[in-house]
């Protein structure tokens, strides 16, 4: 267990001191965050309000604006929570590839180190510091809420999103580990983080609603863990916001929204469950694990 300590409190080290990689990661989330409020955002909210003046009725058109708009920024604050946890976890494995050009990989191996500790020295490390980022970007989201003048998440909904975000992380952690084993230069591995980037915003449903998505690119994205991770937090995200920004309408509209929106999964005609999708993202992530040990284990006998 020591020796998996010092490897984590290592590697964290060594991605905190490359001031140019935490920048980046910063970076990457204020990207993202200002191209969905300032943009996307703005167009999400007239659709939210144009929707609602349709349904009919008498309705407080300044008061749907602001729950519209609280609605739309939770909803974004989920997508970047999920992004965060890829892209974090990505650029923090990025160690590992530094370590074998730099011929530190062949050191670790030549030491009297199980490869497996040192697999979790990697792992546990992308895995704490995409744990931290991700809290510090849902504390930052829950202060510009309050300070925008709108109501902060209960502490059972923050402590829920907590525990996805540690699954999240995890998953993500695990599945960098097997990405780097099979890339073995650092310019070949920025450039794996570049289209990840790019594309997880999009597998995600964050930059286009699902409703947006033509029926087979939909399809394709039920089968991938983004979008699960990011329609758990949206569940819990958006909980309090669509209920203020529906009433008074039939149930069926907040269940349209959250179709359309990426917030409920639909498959074979049935919302899946949360359980379920914590399920299929441990199962993401064992599979990863078991997967890079097997490559790890041909390796070993490849060298002998």
């Amino acid at each position: 267990m020591r020796e998996i300590y010092y490897l984590t409190k290592r590697n964290m080290l060594l991605f905190l001191r490359d001031k140019a990689a935490v920048f980046f990661s910063v970076l990457s989330m204020l990207i993202v965050l200002a191209l969905m409020v300032i943009f996307l955002g703005n167009m999400n909210c007239e659709n939210v309000v144009d929707a609602l003046a349709e349904a009919g009725g008498v309705r407080d058109t300044a008061a749907d604006e602001k729950n519209a708009e609280y609605l739309i920024k939770m909803w974004t604050l989920a997508g970047i929570l999920v992004t965060n946890a890829v892209t974090v976890t990505l650029t923090v494995m990025g160690t590992m590839v530094q370590d074998e050009t730099r011929n530190k990989l062949v050191s670790f191996y030549a030491a009297p180190v199980q490869r497996i500790r040192l697999a979790l020295g990697y792992i546990l490390s992308s895995w704490l510091v995409g744990i931290v980022m991700c809290v510090l970007t849902l504390i930052v989201g829950e202060v510009y809420m309050g300070l925008s003048g709108f109501p902060l998440l209960p502490a059972s909904d923050c402590l829920t999103l907590f525990w996805m975000i540690l699954l999240n992380t995890f998953v993500w952690a695990a599945l960098a580990y097997l990405l780097a084993l099979f890339i073995h230069s650092e310019s070949a591995w920025s450039g794996a983080l570049t289209i990840v980037g790019t594309l997880v915003g999009f597998v995600g449903a964050i930059y286009l609603p699902m409703s947006m998505l033509p029926e087979g690119v939909a399809n394709v994205l039920k089968h991938l863990p983004v979008l699960h991770g990011a329609a758990m937090m949206r569940v819990v995200c958006t909980k309090d916001a669509i209920e203020k920004t529906f009433a008074g309408l039939p149930e069926i509209a907040g269940d349209a929204f959250r179709e359309q929106m990426g917030v409920h999964v639909i498959m074979n005609g049935n919302v899946v469950s949360m359980w379920i999708q914590v399920l299929f993202l441990v199962s993401c992530g064992i599979i990863a694990i078991a997967a890079a040990a097997l490559i790890g284990r041909k390796r070993r006998i490849a060298e002998r």
